[in-house]
């Protein structure tokens, strides 16, 4: 049997606590997948970008459909992200970048900052990478 880290502490959590003769609440938190919802970068950046590198970031942001997909989307969506906010860019604050949280559609996060997207794509590869690494 392969534990990771957190079962085997919470397994000795629990074994201490059974020896003692008390086991209190016992909470695992365990975060959410927040995935992008579907912007329409042409309606923001149309008159600021090319045609052709709008419509590579509506593509990149809304590809992959396995993980490994994702995790190389995610990959390849952060540097033309990082553009936005490269040297204080005027693009930074253009588009309204909302995420939903896949275990409750009605709980929405969003943002006009590009910052805000590239700390929200960080946090999706370390989530996907998490996943994997049980």
């Amino acid at each position: 049997m392969v534990l990771d880290i957190a079962s085997f502490v919470l397994i000795l959590l629990i074994t201490n606590s059974l020896r003692l003769g008390n086991i209190g609440d016992v909470s695992v938190y365990v975060p959410g997948f927040r995935i992008p919802k579907p912007i329409d970068f042409s309606h923001s950046l149309g008159d600021h970008l090319s045609k052709n590198l709008v419509e590579r970031l509506s593509a990149l942001r809304t590809r992959g459909s396995t993980l490994a997909d994702l995790q190389q989307a995610l990959e390849d969506y952060l540097p033309v992200l990082l553009g936005l906010v490269k040297d204080g860019s005027h693009l930074q604050y253009k588009v309204q970048f909302e995420w939903v949280n896949q275990e409750d559609d009605a709980e929405e996060t969003g943002m006009s900052n590009a910052w805000y997207e590239v700390l929200s794509v960080l946090h999706l590869m370390a989530m996907l990478s998490l996943s994997q690494a049980n």
